[in-house]
């Protein structure tokens, strides 16, 4: 059986569908990498920015509100402070955080990294990201084996294509990482 490790790579984090009060309608907002420390007596507010795509109005996501210095690790209030790139980044792909605050998710592009499985042979295809975003499992694999909707149900019904998990594939989404049981012995076009 051959094994196979696809990686999803997102070009950019997904961006925030939310109004903007000076463009007076719903804009696509983009994180911009930093974040916004607020400290108001004994406690801080702590925001990541983002800017509305046409007319640079920031919106500050809230992350912590109202809370002691103390009680947030002083190496993450650190990263907060120097607006550390790889923290913004974990929470600009944050999807719960943006959805829980109101924005609808605008989803970025991506790459699919691996290599096309052999024919002929049985392939344990595992594919894996970085970010936990709302990608389907079924468009991933239509994108690169280069099927269509159809040929791909026709896989499923037919049992070629399995997850492990037994979730249904049409509408499984990527969280972080799934492992297919591909049956590549016959042609699949």
């Amino acid at each position: 059986m051959q094994k196979i490790v696809w990686e999803v790579q997102y070009s950019t984090p997904p961006l925030a569908l939310k109004y903007c009060k000076k463009c007076q309608k719903k804009t696509e907002h983009a994180s911009s990498g930093r974040f916004r420390v607020n400290a108001q007596g004994k406690y801080l507010d702590i925001w990541l920015i983002y800017k509305c795509k046409n007319c640079r109005t920031t919106w500050n996501l809230p992350l912590y509100s109202r809370i002691k210095p103390e009680s947030i690790d002083n190496r993450l209030l650190e990263q907060f402070y120097s607006n550390d790139g790889s923290l913004a980044l974990q929470y600009a792909f944050s999807t719960w955080l943006l959805q829980t605050n109101g924005a609808e998710i605008v989803l970025p592009d991506y790459q699919i990294l691996g290599p096309h499985p052999d024919s002929g042979t049985t392939v344990e295809l595992q594919i894996t990201s970085q970010y936990s975003l709302p990608v389907k499992v079924s468009q991933i694999l239509r994108e690169k084996l280069g099927l269509s909707s159809r040929e791909l149900e026709k896989l499923i019904t037919d049992g070629r294509i399995q997850n492990i998990s037994l979730k249904g594939l049409k509408k499984c989404r990527l969280n972080q990482e799934i492992t297919l049981y591909i049956d590549m012995s016959t042609p699949y076009k």
